[in-house]
């Protein structure tokens, strides 16, 4: 199963409770811009009050200087990259600390609501997993990109069972630690959380958190895969456990191995099983990957990795000349 479906509308605010290892620790400084990437420039104009960057007076290339990274050529690290240094949180059913596919967690943390007021918190928990579903998704982060840190964020409950103020709250809990990359192998069909997500995914392309989310398993309509400021993730039926596919007919971007796929699940043991949820997971695992060797890579430059590394994608030669060059051959 990859989805939940919320019932209720989110009410209550939402506080944090930190875990005594920190877990508000921003990500690795390698993962971090410089500050002038991340904030409004001097001489930028803003909204009031809302820190957008609207217009630029006064100021040229050399007062807002950005620190690149290329990416690697043909979105494919050229040497070994495991994963480390980067922070991978999987929101879903929690993970079965000390599994044997898993390894150990970085961090664990439950959404949790209270019943009289209303109020939700998140806060460090040992409970591990309710259900499998997020085990699995960690085992394979693990298995992709062995060396990243993982974090888990509980959000489903027993029997898959989940509401959307606790999924959204869990969302952006994990996008305000600016994790690197978040694996959401859930999504809700509830429209009414479609401008919340929407916006909640949008803050986080614009943060450096990439958002790895599954397409849902029927063809309805759901969120927040939908949306072009996250990666979107399907299954294809191909043997290779290292084949993904870029979908040349979107909205869903990519595909990845998650038909009949082996995946930990609780007790230490493993199942077969089948989804999107199976398939969007070794994505992420792949964004880690990329990362750990090109930190400072931006969340569209990760997209276009994918893409170009994707095995139907075929590439073109370069052209000989340059882009917007005409050549007038009428006279020789």
């Amino acid at each position: 199963m990859t989805t939940t479906e919320p019932e209720r509308d989110r009410t209550g605010p939402v506080r944090t409770r930190t875990s005594p290892d920190g877990g508000r620790t921003p990500p690795d400084a390698a993962r971090t811009p410089p500050d002038a990437a991340r904030t409004a420039p001097a001489g930028a104009r803003t909204a009031p009050g809302q820190g957008l960057t609207w217009s630029l007076r006064g100021r040229g290339p050399d007062d807002v200087p950005v620190l690149a990274d290329a990416g690697p050529p043909l979105g494919r690290p050229a040497g070994p990259a495991t994963g480390r240094g980067v922070r991978v949180c999987v929101v879903d059913s929690g993970v079965e600390r000390d599994h044997p596919l898993v390894g150990p967690l970085a961090g664990s943390w439950v959404v949790v609501k209270d019943g009289e007021s209303g109020a939700i918190t998140v806060e460090p928990t040992t409970t591990g997993d309710t259900c499998g579903h997020g085990t699995a998704c960690a085992g394979i982060v693990r298995r992709t990109a062995p060396e990243c840190e993982i974090h888990s964020v509980r959000v489903l409950g027993e029997r898959f069972s989940g509401t959307g103020d606790i999924l959204m709250a869990g969302l952006r809990w994990a996008v305000e630690q600016r994790f690197d990359i978040v694996n959401l192998s859930l999504s809700t069909t509830r429209t009414r959380f479609a401008q919340e997500l929407h916006n909640l995914a949008d803050s986080a392309y614009f943060a450096r958190t990439v958002i790895v989310a599954s397409a849902h398993n029927t063809p309805v309509e759901s969120f927040p895969w939908r949306f072009a400021s996250v990666i979107s993730v399907g299954s294809h039926q191909e043997d290779d456990p290292e084949l993904h596919l870029y979908n040349p007919d979107p909205p869903v971007e990519f595909f990845g191995p998650g038909q009949n796929v082996t995946v930990p699940w609780l007790g230490g043991r493993t199942i077969r099983t089948t989804g999107n949820s199976f398939a969007t997971p070794y994505v992420a695992g792949l964004c880690a990957r990329v990362l750990s060797a090109h930190p400072r890579m931006t969340a569209f430059q990760l997209k276009n990795a994918l893409y170009l590394s994707a095995a139907n994608v075929r590439h073109a030669p370069r052209p000989t000349t340059a882009a917007g060059d005409i050549r007038d051959d009428s006279e020789n």
